[in-house]
């Protein structure tokens, strides 16, 4: 919702725009680690607790962000907003303890339908707040939404008896950190946004001239791969409760591979129209859309009595590792489609590896006697 009022922030705090760009990097740094800390906090103190406390705060520095006299106060409020993130994890959680595991990953798959539609709507009422009444509009909404969070969260978020532990955090991390269960579906997950991570990256650089420099025609071509996603996480809502976890996530890294695997044939034979580009690249959001859901449920079933814990390790570790893998290809991208399909394609290729392992160590878990 920020994203088109960033000039506007700096216009008023007179700051450098590098400065104010911070309220999106920094954010999505604090929000990974905040994650991490919020789940394993959700397992000692439980649920509710961390909710509506991470809402409470989320609300106060709303406020705080509209009121902000100087581009100081702004940023420390903004990363403050913040520790909203562990609300996703629980979400997830509470989810997983009332379903299965295939179930869950179905349920999954409808929630990040609406979790999909936030970044392509959240942009359009952004702006329109930001012409109509001004940038701080958007944090007095993002305030009331807090508000109306919290007042449903009391009402339906019931107070669950947690089993009791003297487990210190850091060896419930150990605990999963030593599974390769965990790891593998973490893993699959980190590459799998990392593939998407470098498209956002590469995509501008290597089509933008092809579209004459228009940020709007470039803008609704990169949405095709979010529309991707919306497809594929309907697909794993529909279907994920009917296949095993395995099965779907090496279903879903195939279907990637062998688009971006069309896409850098298309482009070693020179045919560079825009749609052979971003044609292959929904298959980015197919893929990614049927992957999240059934990693998330998987990773999320390796230890059920660290299950907030897990939930909260493993956002962190998807987004870190996705940044990671993005910063490490933007090193060889070069002003080229078929740089970028080879680096998206390494990465999707990491993520199917990680898919067939994950498959083999459900597959062995299940047999007699293991």
């Amino acid at each position: 919702m920020i994203l088109p009022s960033l000039p506007n922030i700096a216009a008023t705090f007179r700051a450098d725009f590098a400065l104010v760009n911070l309220s999106v990097a920094g954010f999505a740094i604090i929000t990974a680690v905040i994650e991490a800390i919020g789940g394993a906090l959700s397992d000692r103190f439980g649920r509710r607790p961390v909710v509506l406390i991470s809402l409470s705060i989320f609300v106060a520095a709303s406020t705080g962000c509209a009121l902000a006299p100087n581009i100081g106060t702004f940023l420390l409020f903004r990363a403050m907003q913040a520790c909203i993130g562990p609300c996703y994890s629980v979400a997830l959680v509470i989810i997983k303890e009332t379903s299965d595991e295939r179930e869950a990953a179905s349920k999954f798959g409808y929630l990040a339908m609406g979790w999909a539609l936030a970044p392509m709507v959240g942009p359009l009422l952004g702006g329109s707040l930001d012409e109509l009444f001004g940038w701080r509009s958007s944090f007095v909404v993002f305030a009331i939404l807090g508000a109306a969070a919290f007042a449903l969260s009391m009402r339906e978020i019931r107070r669950i008896p947690l089993p009791r532990s003297n487990r210190n955090y850091l060896a419930s991390y150990r605990l999963l950190l030593r599974s390769a269960r965990f790891w593998a579906y973490t893993l699959c997950m980190a590459s799998s946004m990392g593939v998407f991570y470098v498209f956002l990256g590469g995509a501008p650089l290597v089509v933008g001239d092809a579209l004459g420099g228009l940020s709007a025609k470039l803008g609704l071509y990169m949405g095709l791969v979010p529309t991707g996603f919306i497809l594929g996480s309907y697909l794993a809502g529909r279907y994920a409760s009917k296949n095993a976890l395995g099965t779907t996530l090496v279903f879903a890294r195939l279907l990637t591979c062998a688009g971006l695997l069309a896409g850098l044939v298309l482009s070693t034979f020179s045919i560079t129209h825009v749609l052979a580009f971003f044609g292959p690249c929904v298959f980015i959001g197919v893929g990614n859309g049927l992957t999240m859901p059934a990693a998330n449920s998987g990773a999320l079933s390796v230890r059920p009595d660290l299950v907030g814990t897990a939930a909260g390790l493993a956002a962190a570790m998807r987004i870190g590792g996705g940044a990671l893998i993005a910063s490490i290809a933007g090193l060889f991208l070069a002003d080229s489609i078929r740089a970028l399909f080879i680096m998206m394609l390494i990465s999707a290729a990491l993520a199917l590896l990680a898919a067939l392992y994950a498959a083999f160590l459900d597959r062995r878990a299940s047999e007699p006697g293991s």
